[in-house]
Order: C-alpha cells, then sequence, then structure tokens
C-alpha cells in the first residue's frame, strides 16, 4: 500500500521544503483561475438561455445584461485586491466577515463557500462531461459516471501537491486561454472585414413583445455565475510567492482583464451570429463550429474547453482545504482539518471535497442546469459579506484613501445582495436547499465549538495539582486460549500490578471449553486468579464491561487502580490481520466509555 501511495502521489515532503511549494504568477494563474476563466464557457449561455423563454428575438439583451456583469467584476476585482492586502494571511471572506461584522456572519461565509467549493467541483466537472459529449455524442448518457472519473483523478492530481497540480494545470488553462483569444479575434477581424454576413435575431434597441423587468433580472442573475470564482485568490494568498500579497494582486488583475475580454467577445458574437440554446451542444460549441467550421481547429477548442472545465474543480481544492483549515484553527470545524499530509496540502480537506462533490453530482444527476442556481448563491452570499464587512473596515481605520475604497467595497455589497435577492425571487426551485444546508452546518459549527471549549476548560491545568496517591493496582487480563500471548501478557501484568486477574469469556457454542482452559491455566499460572464468565449472547465485550465494572468498583474502595490489559498478536505481514477477528478493537471500543477503568494493549509479534 506503502508502495502504492507513492507512486501515485509521490515521496513525502519535509516541512523544510514547503517554500519549494509556493507558486509564482503563472503558475497561480493556472491553478486558481481555471474556475472563474472557465465559466465563460457557460455564462452567456446561461443568460441566453433564460432570455429565449420569450423569443429569440430577446437575444440582444444580452450586450446590456453583459455589461452590468462587467461593472460587478470590475468591482469585486478592486474589492478583492483589497482584501488581498488587508489580510495576506488568507481566509477571504470568512476572515473579513469574522473580524469586521462578528462570529456569525463569519460562519455564514465560511459555511457557504465549503458548501460553494463542492458546488464548484460538480459544476466544472459536470460542464467539462457536457463539453465532451458535445463533442462525442456517443458519450451522451455517461456524464454521471465522467464525472466521477474526472473528481477521483483531480484528486489524485491534488493530494500530490500544489506545485505538481499547479505544473499539470499550466497546459490545459493556457491552451484554453490561447484558443479562445484566437476564436473571438477571428470572429471579430471576420466581422470588421465584411467576410460574415450578420445573423443577429434582432437589432439592439428593438422592441420585443413580452419583455418584462422580472424576464431581465432573472438573466442577469444567471449571468452573473460567471464570476464565480473570483474569490479563490484571495483565499490562497498564503500559497505564492513572496510577495504574497503583490503578487496575488497582480494574479487577481490578470485573471479580471482576460474573464472580462472572454465574456464580453463571447456574448457579443453569440448575439451576431444569432445563436441559439439547444440540447446536447453547448453555445461556446456551436459558436467555435460558425467560426472555425467542424476541423481540427474545433475540435481543438472542444478539448481545451472541455479540460478546463473538468479542471476548473481544481479552484475548490486549491480554496477547500485553506477555508477548512481556518475553520479548525477558530474550533468551529474538527482539527484533523489542520494537519499536512505527506505533500503538505490539507490531504483531509481535498478528501472531503472530493466525496462532497461526489454526492452532489449523484443528487443532481450530473445537470449544470440544476446546480448552477445553488452554485451562485452560494458566492454572493459571501461576495455581500465581505464587502460589507471592508466597509466597516474602512470606516473604522479610515486609511488615505478609505472613502474610494469604501464605495468601491458598496458597489460590490449591493449589486451582490441584488443578485441574490433575484436568485430567490427567480430561482427559488433551485436554490431553496441553501436555506436548509446553512443552519445545519451552522448548528454543527457551534456543536463543534463548544466542544472544544469544554475539553480545554476540562484540561487545562488549575494552579495547585493535587496528585492522587494509590495503594497499588488491580490488572486484568483477557484470555481467550492459554498461549504465548497470553504467558507475555501475563508476565507484564505482574510487573505493573499488585493484584492480577485472568478473565476468560466462555459461550454455549463451545460447552466444557472454559473448564479445559482453565485446568491448562492452572498448570503454568498456579498463583493467579482465573475469573470465567458465561456469555449467553454470544457477546465479549458486555460481559467484559460488566466484570470490569465490579471489579473497579471494589478496587476503588482499596484505593487501588485498575487496568484492562488486552492481548493481541501481530502478523508479520499487515494483509494477514484480516485473516484473524479483530475482537481486541471492539473491546477497546466498549471500554473507553468508562471512567475508573485504564485500557492498556499488550502486542505479541509474529515472525513467520
Amino acid at each position: 500500500m506503502q508502495q502504492l501511495k507513492r507512486f501515485f502521489i509521490g515521496r513525502p515532503l519535509k516541512s523544510s521544503e514547503e517554500g519549494g511549494q509556493q507558486l509564482g504568477k503563472l503558475k497561480a494563474l493556472a491553478l486558481l483561475s481555471s474556475d472563474a476563466l472557465s465559466s465563460v464557457a457557460y455564462g452567456t449561455e446561461q443568460i441566453v438561455t433564460v432570455l429565449v423563454t420569450l423569443s429569440a428575438a430577446a437575444i440582444w439583451f444580452s450586450l446590456p445584461i453583459a455589461a452590468f456583469v462587467l461593472i460587478l467584476l470590475f468591482s469585486l476585482i478592486l474589492s478583492y485586491r483589497q482584501i488581498i492586502h488587508a489580510y495576506p494571511q488568507g481566509g477571504g471572506a470568512y476572515v473579513v466577515s469574522s473580524e469586521n461584522l462578528g462570529t456569525y456572519p463569519g460562519l455564514i461565509a465560511g459555511g457557504s463557500l465549503l458548501v460553494d467549493y463542492m458546488l464548484t467541483v460538480a459544476v466544472s466537472v459536470s460542464a467539462g462531461t457536457e463539453a465532451i459529449t458535445s463533442a462525442v455524442p456517443a458519450l451522451y448518457g455517461h456524464q454521471v459516471g465522467l464525472s466521477i472519473l474526472i473528481v477521483i483523478l483531480i484528486t489524485a492530481m491534488n493530494l500530490r501537491g500544489l506545485r505538481d497540480s499547479a505544473s499539470f494545470l499550466m497546459v490545459p488553462v493556457y491552451l484554453f486561454v490561447v484558443m479562445i483569444t484566437i476564436m473571438i479575434i477571428t470572429g471579430l477581424v471576420e466581422i470588421a472585414t465584411g467576410a460574415r454576413a450578420f445573423h443577429a435575431t434582432s437589432l439592439v434597441g428593438a422592441a420585443v413583445p413580452g419583455v418584462t423587468v422580472g424576464l431581465i433580472l432573472r438573466a442577469f442573475s444567471s449571468g452573473s455565475s460567471s464570476l464565480t470564482g473570483v474569490e479563490a485568490i484571495s483565499n490562497a494568498v498564503p500559497f505564492f510567492k513572496k510577495p504574497k500579497a503583490k503578487n496575488a494582486a497582480a494574479t487577481l488583475a490578470i485573471m479580471g482583464l482576460i474573464l472580462g475580454f472572454f465574456f464580453a467577445g463571447i456574448t457579443f458574437l453569440n448575439w451576431y451570429f444569432g445563436i441559439t440554446p439547444q440540447l446536447k451542444i453547448t453555445v461556446l460549441a456551436q459558436l467555435g463550429r460558425h467560426i472555425f467550421g467542424q476541423g481540427v481547429v474545433y475540435y481543438l477548442l472542444q478539448f481545451s474547453t472541455a479540460l478546463i472545465l473538468a479542471l476548473a474543480a481544481n479552484t475548490g481544492f486549491s480554496a477547500f482545504p485553506i477555508l477548512a483549515y481556518n475553520l479548525a484553527k477558530d474550533k468551529f470545524m474538527p482539527h484533523m482539518y489542520m494537519d499536512r499530509g505527506d505533500r503538505l496540502g490539507y490531504s483531509n480537506g481535498i478528501i472531503t471535497l472530493a466525496l462532497g462533490s461526489i454526492i452532489l453530482i449523484f443528487i443532481f444527476n450530473g445537470s449544470t442546469q440544476r446546480l448552477i442556481p445553488l452554485y451562485a448563491t452560494g458566492v454572493f452570499v459571501p461576495f455581500t459579506l465581505s464587502q460589507s464587512g471592508m466597509i466597516r473596515k474602512w470606516w473604522h481605520e479610515r486609511p488615505q484613501g478609505w472613502i474610494g475604497r469604501s464605495i468601491a467595497n458598496f458597489t460590490g455589497a449591493l449589486i451582490s445582495f441584488a443578485i441574490f435577492i433575484f436568485l430567490l425571487m427567480y430561482h427559488l426551485n433551485g436554490v431553496w436547499p441553501y436555506f436548509i444546508i446553512m443552519p445545519i452546518m451552522l448548528f454543527i459549527f457551534y456543536k463543534i465549538h463548544d466542544h472544544y471549549k469544554k475539553v480545554a476548560a476540562q484540561l487545562r491545568l488549575v494552579e495547585e495539582v493535587n496528585f492522587h496517591d494509590y495503594d497499588g493496582s488491580t490488572v486484568i487480563v483477557l484470555v481467550s486460549n492459554v498461549t504465548q500471548v497470553t504467558a507475555g501478557a501475563l508476565n507484564y501484568a505482574r510487573s505493573i500490578g499488585d493484584y492480577v486477574i485472568a478473565m476468560h469469556v466462555s459461550m454455549d457454542e463451545n460447552p466444557g471449553k472454559e473448564r479445559k482452559t482453565e485446568a491448562e491455566f492452572k498448570v503454568d499460572f498456579p498463583d493467579i486468579r482465573f475469573v470465567d464468565v458465561h456469555s449467553s449472547y454470544r457477546s465479549i465485550a458486555r460481559p467484559v464491561v460488566r466484570f470490569a465494572d465490579i471489579v473497579a468498583k471494589n478496587a476503588k474502595k482499596r484505593n487501588y487502580t485498575t487496568t484492562i490489559l488486552i492481548p493481541q498478536f501481530i502478523p508479520k505481514k499487515p494483509w494477514q490481520n484480516i485473516l484473524h477477528n479483530q475482537s481486541s478493537f471492539r473491546l477497546r471500543a466498549a471500554l473507553a466509555t468508562r471512567q475508573n477503568i485504564i485500557l492498556a494493549t499488550y502486542s505479541y509479534h509474529l515472525t513467520k
């Protein structure tokens, strides 16, 4: 197993090698921007899909809607650059909200993002499989299986560490950037030179009967899904090379420029060529076919789109573990999320994210359309809270230029909150699970926090420590048969105990075994008390616990401690464990609940 682990994950890294895992701007852009950049593959489609429910002529409204999405993008980029410089330790919306708005808003932001990163993986992988089935129709109908396979592969890649993940992602991310850039520039040049005819379903400004404010707002809230993933860089500032904040802010700005250019270009070309959504082929695939034809370049575009959509899930794998770490550090999640794996990554967070996203893919049957409203909700709640937190921070600290910063944050908070309201108004069927999931998560956070507080209070040393002076020790050794293991355990028990008891549990299935065992025992250990307890229900743990309670009660009266010694033998090869019953594990689990009993294990190692 260790050899397989080394093959798939790589050799363990020393803590001193952490610096080698930190990222420059190029690798960080590939690792942390794949989610945001890949969303252009479905952002425009989400807008157009809503508009064509009225009429194909309404597609021209996608242009002003896209303009408002770009305004929101600009505001968010400015705001998150401020967050990066103000909180270079990372943590993003959770840390900002907790410090400036209080614990409860911070937990809402943190809980929303935890769920949203799972949705990031599920949406990205589902969209990637849709791109694959658009190019290879024979795979249509196998989206769920393909999605789960991709999640498993990305999980293995992330367990190898940041640097390996980033190196792997550079090729698909930059291939996608190049292909989309070529497609947009080719389309614009052909339009400018008159090589392409105008096929828009309607002119800009044309009257479209039946258009309502509700329809426009619904399309706007759907298109805003293109902004998911913008916050990931602010969460992961510690991953950057020094100067961390400067490199992270520059990477965020580069990502914002690329994302804005792609979204504006695709939306414009989609309107100009009059492309409408179809069931088995995405809008981006139709646009690529219209510009490149159905040749090698088109399939290269589809291949790069499928790759980045599938691998955009990596943004979630980068951001979820560091967010879980921050919540665990504040004692709102189990401390195991603070542990680093062999490759210096937060492995428990990575595995939790993978399992959660696979469950979501199963629940939503790998449908991007069904996942996106819930996905967007989980993003815009933390957006709103983080921007509001920054406004309060500037108001209290009032640094130079605080008014301009506050205006940028206020704009971001206002639009983000408005989109959240629109999602509730027009996508309630898709977002209602959020209002069930969040109260459950907040309850879990508070129960975990309460537990850690109680543990700390009980374990804290008082000023004067009074040690109890015991008069002796009783040791109960569990005996199944008289073997080398039994002899070794009893010998050890006599070295630590003043009074040793050998306990045997007999059952109806083996009548007479207890007398035979006792006779053998008395020959070798005549000076040790042998006790046989009968079990009518084939249980070992229950009679052992009852007997131990009686002995512990009597030992306490004599001012003795009580120790249960469980003998076990360890096979030479790990796989051989499965050939033997694991009664020692069940006994330890049952006895661990007793307050006045000390548990110990005697291990006898086999050599053949």
